[in-house]
């Protein structure tokens, strides 16, 4: 669940001045080193200061008490390392740049789903792996605005494929290996399928596996096999 949307932090950015705070202050009256801040919204700041903005090391508790983030900000953004507790029970741990989940970090998701790897603006981007707990599947390689895209492998409890996929589904050249001790090589291509839904009829086009080669497995590759397709 994404939980950027969040409101209260940003919406108490304009109130800095506002609700009661005791802690340092500079020399101009602004909250500046440790302090501790009940906003007007009952959302609540315990860390560090820097000229009246959150910055440095500190904790922000959510009005719901079911959200809270501690960490690192800056210019009263959360900035560096940190963690997220979301209302819906999810959790992130790792790098923020702007407020948002930038750089390297682990989400755990409420249905024990995890991703570990890269992001960026808040979404999984470049080299990570998502664990799909309900299933037994895993997928490791490259991320693109929040699906995996590109190289990468995609691994279940029977077999594994190797190769390149664009929106999450398997394009062109590929492998797979299988538990049993055979690899088939080979490609997807796109067929062109009519789907039928009552009076509906829907053309959609869906990865269809053509082996083009057939290989038992061992230290040495057997000599490939004629395909049975």
């Amino acid at each position: 669940m994404s939980f950027d949307s969040l409101t209260s932090e940003d919406a108490a950015d304009l109130q800095l001045y506002l609700g009661k705070y005791e802690g340092d202050r500079n020399e101009n009256g602004e909250r500046h080193g440790f302090g501790q801040t009940l906003l007007p919204n009952g959302d609540q700041y315990d860390g560090e200061y820097q000229n009246g903005k959150r910055h440095g090391s500190g904790k922000y508790i959510f009005v719901s008490g079911k959200a809270r983030y501690e960490g690192e900000y800056a210019n009263n953004l959360r900035t560096g390392q940190g963690a997220f507790w979301y209302p819906d029970g999810s959790m992130y741990e790792g790098t923020w740049a702007e407020g948002q989940r930038n750089g390297y970090g682990v989400y755990t998701y409420t249905n024990g789903d995890k991703y570990e790897g890269q992001w960026k603006d808040g979404r999984r981007q470049g080299q990570g792996e998502y664990i799909y707990k309900g299933k037994g599947i895993r997928y490791r390689g490259n991320w693109s605005n929040g699906k995996f895209d590109d190289e990468g492998k995609l691994i279940t409890q029977t077999y594994s494929y190797s190769g390149t996929f664009s929106g999450e589904e398997p394009v062109g050249p590929g492998r797979f290996h299988f538990d049993t001790g055979c690899e088939q090589e080979g490609e997807y291509v796109t067929k062109r399928t009519v789907r039928r839904t009552n009076a509906m009829r829907e053309v959609v086009h869906v990865p269809v596996w053509r082996c083009l080669s057939l290989y038992n497995a061992g230290p040495e590759p057997a000599r490939p096999q004629k395909s049975v397709n």
